[in-house]
């Protein structure tokens, strides 16, 4: 007799910086109390520095390198229901989106441009963003990502418009049908 496979069991954000990953993910630990794991803040910890410095020190391949291996890890089917806040670009190595989609319930927390670079401006920790023309780069960086996020997304959700209380309760209602869903 088979066996069922077992269902994904964590939510997953994944989504352009500034979109608000972190703070939803907070916001959805506070009310599910399942543990946070935010991979930016996992990845920092572990290289004892900041982003900001391994991209700096190794370039990005090796901050994607890490944000891989660390995706990996988190399939564990063992492990407690969590909350997973990615890095924006987590999703452009296959391997990372085949992984996200085993993890859970992925939703894709977006926003258009402006409100992006409003969210972004005063923060300089995002290397990927310190150009001459942050507002190209981000929308070049958007574009190309885009097809990538809807690749992996069960739910897609703007946040411009809503207080990260409001995302967190129709974050919970989405994946509370999901998951019933597949039962």
């Amino acid at each position: 007799m088979n066996e069922a496979p077992l269902l994904p069991k964590n939510i997953v954000l994944v989504g352009f910086m500034g979109c608000g990953k972190s703070t939803v993910g907070r916001e959805l630990q506070q009310r599910l109390s399942y543990p946070l794991v935010d991979m930016d803040q996992v990845i920092e910890q572990r290289a004892g520095k900041s982003i900001k410095a391994i991209f700096a020190q190794g370039g990005e391949e090796t901050f994607r390198d890490m944000e891989s291996e660390l995706l990996a890890e988190l399939d564990d089917s063992s492990a407690p229901r969590r909350i997973i806040s990615t890095g924006g670009g987590v999703i452009g190595r296959e391997k990372n989106r085949q992984l996200l989609r085993q993890l859970g319930y992925v939703v894709w927390l977006h926003a258009p441009l402006a409100v992006v670079m409003q969210r972004t401006k005063k923060n300089r920790d995002r290397p990927l963003l310190n150009t001459d023309d942050a507002a190209a780069r981000a929308e070049s960086l958007m574009a190309e990502r885009q097809p990538l996020y809807a690749e992996v997304a069960h739910l897609k959700i703007d946040t411009s418009g809503l207080d990260f209380s409001e995302l967190a309760t129709g974050i919970l209602e989405s994946a509370r049908y999901f998951f019933t869903g597949h039962l």
